[in-house]
């Protein structure tokens, strides 16, 4: 019996669907008892599994899969006309790894970013309880990158060092610097990143055909798919 055969998951209630409107969502959890080990996260990630806080899971939906797990194979991506000058727009700014950790400065940014940028989603409005709950994890394997400009704040991607890849948490930054696209910016140095330290993959979540949301993903070639239990390359 191998480790994950061991492992114990427990799926929620049908709740509203976060991202298709008028659909029901479950999900599915690994037993929070469990330790967060690095290794076991690594394969569930392969599986299809995120990290939220102290949890780990992935959508277990009846009758519906639109929720494909997506990830950025770094040595082989390819950045197109437009991330190329998204790359050189950025070339100021100085990245910085720490452990996370709670402090006026990351806040306000994320309370910023949320109030202006998904005042119509369920982080609104932001608090100081739920940043906390939701990304400040005393994690051996996660990181706060921070991008600065001159020492200023721009820009936090919450990422897990895994032994696989790079899963990409979240990304909070300034809405003001809007030409500077930090979002993409963000995704585009963690794939530097993941191939400069040889690791896999950058794994960015879910992808859902019909979520304008999550349209963003197709930009980044070539991009892998979960489906059927296997990685296939999107076309």
């Amino acid at each position: 019996m191998t480790e994950l055969a061991r492992l114990k998951f427990y799926a929620t209630q049908p709740h509203a669907c976060s991202y298709l409107p008028n659909e029901q969502a479950t999900t599915l959890f690994l037993d929070p008892s469990q330790p967060m080990d690095m290794h076991v996260y690594a394969e569930l990630s392969d599986l299809g599994f995120r990290r939220s806080g102290d949890h780990l899971y992935r959508p277990h939906c009846q009758g519906c899969n639109a929720c494909i797990p997506a990830r950025i194979p770094a040595k082989s991506f390819l950045a197109n006309r437009q991330q190329r000058r998204i790359l050189k727009r950025n070339t100021d700014l100085s990245v910085q790894a720490v452990r996370p950790s709670f402090n006026e400065e990351y806040y306000k940014l994320y309370a910023r970013y949320i109030e202006q940028r998904h005042a119509d989603g369920d982080m609104y409005p932001p608090n100081r309880d739920q940043f906390c709950t939701f990304l400040v994890r005393d994690l051996p394997f996660s990181r706060f990158y921070e991008f600065r400009l001159s020492g200023r704040l721009l820009a936090v991607a919450v990422t897990d060092v895994l032994p696989n890849g790079l899963s990409a948490v979240y990304t909070f930054y300034d809405p003001s610097e809007e030409r500077r696209s930090l979002g993409r910016y963000a995704i585009l140095w963690q794939i530097g990143e993941a191939a400069r330290l040889g690791l896999q993959a950058v794994y960015l979540g879910y992808w859902i055909k019909n979520c304008r949301k999550m349209n963003y993903k197709t930009q980044y070639r070539p991009l892998e798919l979960l489906v059927n239990h296997r990685w296939v390359t999107l076309t």
